[in-house]
């Protein structure tokens, strides 16, 4: 936007408030164009394609535990926090699709959310069946600064000398 006029950069971009883009999607999600369905899909794949190739890695992992023999008390307890990390990671990644995360909390978590990606590499698979990822949360915060704008806008709009005065 021009700091001079508050006119929007390019002739083409609308006045006021701009979508914020999503990842994959970038700003398709306001109208559903663009591809949109066709990238849902390849999100959808690609989300579940990359947790079946992590939960091949982390078998291997495991197998690699059992080969070195070092008891099952080890192996119980990789198991339990894989399963733990995950659990925690999907329910962490599908509340972020409805509710911005507190960024402390979400620094603190990176450790368990790295441990856990499979958790969220489910939670993206499941919310992008439905939706853009993040896409209804993106749409209310868009759509209140949208009504916020035009609230401001038809309240300036006029001239204020010929307004009419309340009668008391």
């Amino acid at each position: 936007m021009s700091a001079e006029n508050g006119t929007a950069g390019s002739p083409g971009t609308p006045a006021g408030p701009q979508p914020e883009p999503i990842r994959f999607f970038g700003t398709t999600w306001v109208g559903h164009t663009g591809g949109y369905a066709a990238r849902r899909a390849g999100v959808a794949v690609g989300s579940l394609a990359a947790a079946a190739a992590a939960c091949f890695v982390l078998r291997i992992a495991y197998q690699g535990l059992q080969i070195a023999d070092i008891g099952s008390f080890v192996t119980v307890l990789m198991i339990v926090m894989f399963a733990i990390c995950s659990a925690l990671a999907f329910r962490h990644t599908w509340s972020a699709f409805a509710t911005r995360p507190d960024p402390e909390r979400q620094a603190s978590l990176r450790g368990l959310l790295a441990i856990g990606f499979i958790g969220s590499l489910v939670a993206y698979f499941f919310r992008s069946l439905t939706e853009a990822p993040g896409e209804r949360l993106h749409r209310a915060e868009y759509d209140t600064a949208r009504a916020e704008y035009e609230k401001r806008t038809t309240r300036r709009s006029g001239n204020p000398s010929k307004k009419r005065r309340r009668s008391t």
